[in-house]
């Protein structure tokens, strides 16, 4: 039983001292993570939920994606091949895609991602206001669907709905010059 474990021991040592293999298990997690979220689990809830029960949804699981999406980031970066930060600065065309996609996970984070949930409920509210305002007759054209102060929500909810999914996309885009740029340093020795 000793000596299994001194083996199982021989075999993992060099895997957990080494920075390269923390790096592929973040970078692997962070880009296949951003992939679902962004291309598979956000239209299969847009399609298969009804709008409260996907807007609900979305403001609690988009915070948490973008935290994510920053600490592996961070995680990735700090394992960089083969000496972790020291190796990722050394050149600029490393280091510049992991700003470019940490700055538009921030912003998502931080920013653009709080101002679309807050939209997002002021929406719901305001429909419940209009549905009462168009029960009542209050509104002045019976043409009219929505009342200005909707049409003022739709356009601040659209202006950083479109912020989050640009810089979502561009956060990607960045992993994904990331991803190449390692693999073309990759030697695989065929014996």
């Amino acid at each position: 039983m000793l000596s299994s474990l001194t083996t199982l021991a021989t075999l993992f040592s060099p895997l957990l001292t080494n920075p390269a293999s923390y790096h592929l298990l973040s970078y692997s997690t962070l880009l296949g993570t951003s992939f679902y979220q962004t291309f598979i689990n956000t239209k299969i809830c847009y399609l298969a939920l009804p709008r409260s029960a996907f807007t609900a949804l979305q403001k609690r699981i988009f915070p948490v994606y973008f935290a994510c999406q920053a600490t592996l980031l961070v995680l990735s970066a700090l394992t960089f091949p083969p000496h972790g930060f020291v190796s990722l600065v050394r050149h600029k065309a490393d280091w510049v895609s992991y700003v470019v996609a940490f700055v538009a996970a921030v912003l998502n984070l931080g920013l653009y991602g709080p101002r679309t949930a807050v939209a997002m409920g002021l929406w719901a509210h305001q429909e419940t206001r209009d549905a009462k305002a168009r029960a009542q007759g209050r509104f002045v054209d019976a043409g009219e669907e929505v009342s200005v102060e909707m049409k003022k929500l739709r356009r601040v909810f659209a202006r950083n709905h479109a912020m989050c999914i640009h810089l979502n996309l561009v956060s990607i885009g960045a992993m994904l010059v990331c991803g190449w740029r390692l693999a073309g340093r990759v030697v695989v020795d065929v014996e």
